[in-house]
Formats: C-alpha cells, sequence, structure tokens
C-alpha cells in the first residue's frame, strides 16, 4: 500500500499556492502557477513512494495559517514543520536561507562565503532555484550582487511585492 501525501490549494494576495504534507510533515509549497509544479510533484511522489490525494493535514492547516499571519504582516519565522528533497548542497543552501533574517536580503556570493564555497554563487542561485517551498524557505531574499532582484520561480513581481512587504525595498 502506497503512502498518502494530502495536496490542499491556499488562497494568498500573491495567488494560489499549492501545499503538499504527509500527516506531520510538509514538503512542498509552490505558487499553482509555477513552470515546474508538475515536474516537481511527481518527483516528490518518486521520492516519498506516495500518491497524492486532494485533502489535508496538520502540516498543511499549520502553513495555512502561518502563511495568513505573514501576510498581514504578523509573523516572520515559520515554525510548520518542513522537509526538502535535494542534494547536500542543496540542503545546505536552504538552511543558509533561512538563516536570512525577515526584513533583509543577501547577495548569492554572500550565501555561497557562508558556506565557504566562495566562487559558487552560481552553484548557490541553482540551489536557490529548486527551492520546493516557496516563501518559507525565503530564496526571494537573495539578490543579485550589484543590488538588482536577479531570478524567482514565482515571478519577478511577487518577488518585489515579497521583499517590499518585508520591508527590502521601498
Amino acid at each position: 500500500m502506497l503512502k498518502v501525501l494530502f495536496e490542499s490549494i491556499i488562497d494568498t494576495p500573491l495567488g494560489k499556492m499549492v501545499a503538499i504534507a504527509d500527516e506531520k510533515i510538509l514538503f512542498l509549497l509552490e505558487f499553482d502557477d509555477y513552470r515546474h509544479l508538475d515536474w516537481e510533484i511527481e518527483r516528490l511522489k518518486k521520492n516519498t513512494k506516495a500518491e497524492v490525494i486532494e485533502g489535508t493535514s496538520d502540516p498543511i492547516n499549520s502553513i495555512r495559517k502561518e502563511l495568513q499571519l505573514y501576510f498581514k504582516g504578523e509573523l516572520t519565522v515559520f515554525k510548520t514543520l518542513m522537509f526538502c528533497f535535494g542534494t547536500v548542497f542543496q540542503r545546505s543552501v536552504w538552511k543558509e536561507l533561512k538563516k536570512i533574517p525577515y526584513g533583509q536580503t543577501r547577495s548569492y556570493a554572500d550565501v555561497a562565503h557562508a558556506l565557504s564555497k566562495p566562487t559558487g554563487y552560481r552553484a548557490v542561485a541553482q540551489a536557490n532555484g529548486s527551492n520546493q517551498l516557496a516563501i518559507v524557505i525565503p530564496c526571494h531574499r537573495v539578490i543579485n550582487a550589484n543590488g538588482e532582484m536577479g531570478g524567482y520561480g514565482g515571478g519577478l513581481p511577487r518577488k518585489e511585492w515579497l521583499l517590499k512587504h518585508e520591508g527590502c525595498l521601498k
């Protein structure tokens, strides 16, 4: 018998997001128009050896409440238990991203230096783009060294909105 993951849609001011979790852990949180969403869901099913069905669970209910508070400006740190499948390097980048305080940004080079990989900013950018937990692992807080926004899987208008919401941009 396959393990079951639950999928729910969460409405946000930036559009609908897809949340996928089991009974204990959130595995995916992406905007529903993300171009690689289907691929990420298939990879998640393979990694967990699970089927995905419509439904909800404690982690989905938790992230729904936390996102509501975040978008109201009342939450700066997410506590929902979560996990991303990735390489050791990708997971190290995502761990570093979680250290970027609300209201601050870092460059890809800053993250590479923090990981003792000073020439690895391109690899950091690639790992940043592979994050499966939008907003809660704050990949939107990573910008180019010249201060430009750089890319964002959810689209640059959303990245700009998030950075303004957090007080990183005027």
